[in-house]
This record gives C-alpha cells, structure tokens and sequence, in this order.
C-alpha cells in the first residue's frame, strides 16, 4: 500500500493533506497521531482530508495532531483552498468548502491561490453554543475568569464553528499563554475544551495575539484564532471593524461586517510531496 500527502504552511501553521480521491485507505486517529508526530513522524500541525462530500457539498474534514477532529480552521482552509487550485479541482475564483461546523467562502487573489479571502461566518461573540448552529434550546452567556502572574482577567466567549476564550492583557507570552490555555482546555467549564487566546491591543487596527489551540496547544498562527480575536476586540469597541492581527507566524488580516461576520485575508505555500515509507507503516501498523 503507497500513502501520499502533501504538506502546506500558512503563517507557519503546517498541515499534511490527505487526498481521499487518491488514497483508497481511511486514517485512524492513531495514525493521525503517529503521522504528526514530529519526532518520530512526518510532522504537522494536523490533517486536512478531502476533498469528500459532507451534507451534500465538497468539504474537507480537519485533524488535529492527536488525533481529534476539529470542526473549523482558517488557516487549515487556506492551505486546503490553495491545494484545490493546486490539484485542479477548483477553477473558479469564488467557491465554498464545507467543514464539520459551517460552510465558508473562499475567493482568490491570484492565479496561483496563494492569497485568499474567507468568509468565515458569524461570530457569536459571548455564547459558548449558539442556538443557530449548535441546535440547542437556549444559549449560555459566557465570561471566563482567569488568573495568571497573581492578576486577575476576564475572556470572553466566542463561538465560530468552534469555541474560543479571548483574554486581553497588557503584556503577552507565549509562557503565558501555555498556562492559561492548558487549564482551560482541562475545565470542567468546557467538556469539549476551548481554544485560548491572549492578546494586546497595540491600537484600533492592530492587535497582537498568542495562542493555544485545543488537541494541538501553542501554535505560531491560528486564522479561526484571529477571527475570534478581532470579534472580541471590535465589540468591547477595542478597535475597528478591520484590522491587522499579529500573531508569531505573521500578521493576518480580518475584517468584522455590521452582522458580525468575519473576513480573513490570508495566504498558503506548498512546501512538497512526501509517500510514506512501508517501514514506516508497517512499524505502526498503518494500513
């Protein structure tokens, strides 16, 4: 059996894709997990695996490093979205991809779909499962304490296909980040975990974030992270509706319409194509 991927960066989030048109076989998480393993794997951020039908639409189903699926990621969406246009399967400038939690539109900038804007979809900014997507009877308003360093701060919930705490703090760190993300992907508060993000408002169209992402933990870039960020930020009327995130792997752009909707501007890189060996797969029982 002959497994092949291609791997991808956006803003030093890496990401292997797992063409399922043409790879017969289905990944187990434990072979996600050994796949991404970057000491004794390929190495990666994750997984992307399509492009495959969901709910009747091309989608493309995102794994993280352990193993777990996770239902949306920007920068995921930007390496899948430039991997379309790569492999043929795109022709058009404007098209939609559907993810486990929400259908998102992309249209090229270029060409060579190294740059992109994605219309993510609405942020609901305090609420940990809308009813609107999550199909639940009533929503929860949520307003996370937290404390670090002996201080006190408050994160505030957003929901965008997936969860996210976005906590503003004059000063930022990846050491920070790491603590305060850890104890709440582990909360009881939230048994699905949560992503974490800590950022600093350098003025109305800049911020700058860290971030810790449930089932990976801290990563340079996080897109959905960014999104997140700048809906939290605009509606505490922080900043402006768009602005520059800065982030360890680059600086991202997201705009935040009246509805709250959020629109990232962002870019991919293909970086090669690897098949994995049959020691390889054999060692962990792959196929």
């Amino acid at each position: 059996m002959e497994l092949t991927l291609s791997m991808y960066q956006s803003f030093g989030n890496d990401y292997l894709i797992y063409d399922c048109m043409k790879n017969d076989y289905e990944l187990k998480p434990e072979d996600i997990r050994h796949i991404c393993d970057r000491q004794f794997g390929a190495g990666s951020d994750g997984i992307l695996v399509g492009p495959l039908q969901m709910f009747g639409k091309m989608g493309v189903k995102i794994y993280n490093p352990d193993g777990g699926e996770a239902a949306i990621s920007g920068n995921g969406l930007c390496i899948f979205a430039k991997y379309l246009k790569d492999a043929g399967y795109v022709v058009k400038k404007e098209f939609t991809i559907q993810t486990q939690s929400r259908e998102v539109t992309v249209r090229y900038h270029n060409e060579e779909a190294k740059e992109m804007t994605i219309s993510m979809g609405k942020l609901y900014c305090g609420q940990t499962q809308p009813v609107q997507e999550a199909g639940h009877e009533s929503v929860r308003s949520e307003q996370v304490p937290v404390t670090y360093g002996g201080e006190e701060y408050c994160g505030t919930c957003v929901w965008m296909g997936n969860l996210h705490c976005i906590i503003p703090m004059k000063e930022i760190s990846k050491e920070a980040v790491c603590k305060i993300g850890a104890q709440l992907e582990k909360s009881e508060r939230f048994p699905d975990g949560i992503n974490t993000q800590i950022i600093r408002i350098a003025d109305k169209n800049n911020i700058y974030t860290e971030v810790y992402e449930r089932g990976a933990g801290y990563t340079l870039a996080s897109g959905s992270s960014c999104c997140a960020a700048a809906g939290v930020a605009y509606q505490l009327g922080l900043t402006d509706p768009c602005v520059y995130v800065h982030m360890p792997g680059g600086v991202l752009t997201v705009k935040v319409d009246e509805g709250m909707n959020a629109h990232m501007t962002g870019s991919a890189d293909y970086i090669g194509r690897m098949i994995l060996s049959d020691e390889f797969l054999k060692k962990y029982r792959i196929g």
